[in-house]
């Protein structure tokens, strides 16, 4: 079970390795949520109509490509449904230092899963973290690690063997991780640099997630949720022409593959086509960054309302 929308290396790597792949939708209204009901909805439907056998289930947290920040209420739910059902718990963490709002912090599900022992007690957790991601943001270092909660000791042994006959992460990759798990201390020669130099990225993506957002929601016919956490938004458009998805359909393209390529060719601007994530039926969107300069993103914004509004007319 994977979440829609997702990130694609999900669905990408459940085709490579022969599995199933079984989507359980985000709730947009209430900031890309989870409920009871929908996971149950979906594994019921893979049990009675596909005849799957659920062996797993994926959460992301902060969100990709949607950045939102899972509630504790959001955590139980999907804590308790899978101790319940058996169901392997997958925690894509990578993002858990980059949240912006301040209505919201990062909950890891162990935390959740240790808290709630009781309901929780047959929970199976295998929680991830990379330097490559997040606020250290150093995609050209590969390095991380995944951390077994409540896996069997013979099957933690397998991984860990499975692990060992491949390839480790370079010596760059291993050193970030070092460094984004025992960072420097107070104290130490280099914390008040470090902290300064953290504090100077963490206000800034701060400043950028709303400028971008804010700018977004004052397009007409854009709406987009706040960007509470990781490094994306995720707008929808709410009057895209029918004559543009007529359009579309005669092209052989999604209705946001052809508004995305326009938006490429009208102003230079690079986004991804939301139905490459996955999206409720009707739904029509794309999938933007804010690690630009914030110059640059403020251009952009007005870029993005004067395609928007020439694109409507195009196809009015």
């Amino acid at each position: 079970m994977i979440p829609i929308p997702q990130y694609p290396v999900y669905s990408a790597l459940i085709t490579l390795l022969g599995g199933r792949q079984v989507g359980y939708e985000l709730e947009e209204e209430t900031g890309w949520g989870v409920t009871e009901a929908e996971l149950e909805r979906c594994l019921k439907n893979a049990i009675s109509i596909d005849g799957l056998d659920i062996k797993a289930m994926a959460i992301i947290n902060p969100g990709n490509p949607t950045g939102q920040v899972l509630t504790r209420d959001d955590l139980e739910i999907i804590c308790k449904f899978c101790s319940k059902h058996g169901i392997v718990l997958l925690a894509d963490e990578v993002y858990q230092r980059n949240v912006y709002t301040s209505a919201k912090s990062f909950i890891s599900a162990k935390k959740v899963a240790v808290e709630l022992e009781n309901e929780c007690s047959n929970l199976q957790l295998i929680s991830f973290h990379s330097t490559s991601k997040g606020l250290i943001g150093e995609c050209g270092r590969r390095g991380g690690y995944m951390e077994l909660h409540g896996i069997d000791p013979y099957v933690a042994s397998q991984l860990y063997k499975l692990a060992s006959s491949g390839l480790c992460s370079n010596v760059g990759g291993q050193i970030m991780t070092s460094l984004m798990l025992t960072p420097p201390r107070e104290g130490d020669d280099s914390y008040e640099l470090f902290m300064k130099e953290e504090s100077y990225i963490m206000n800034g993506l701060k400043r950028k997630a709303k400028i971008l957002v804010d700018g977004l929601n004052k397009i007409e016919g854009i709406d987009c949720e706040e960007a509470e956490g990781a490094m994306y938004a995720f707008p929808k458009i709410t009057n895209f022409p029918k004559k543009a998805i007529e359009k579309a359909k005669e092209n052989g393209q999604t209705p946001d593959t052809l508004y995305a390529l326009s938006l490429l060719e009208e102003t230079g601007i690079c986004v991804v086509p939301a139905s490459g994530f996955g999206q409720k039926c009707g739904r029509i969107g794309f999938r933007t960054t804010f690690l630009p300069k914030e110059e640059r993103i403020e251009k952009a914004i007005d870029l993005f309302g004067t395609h928007h509004e020439m694109f409507c007319k195009k196809y009015s």
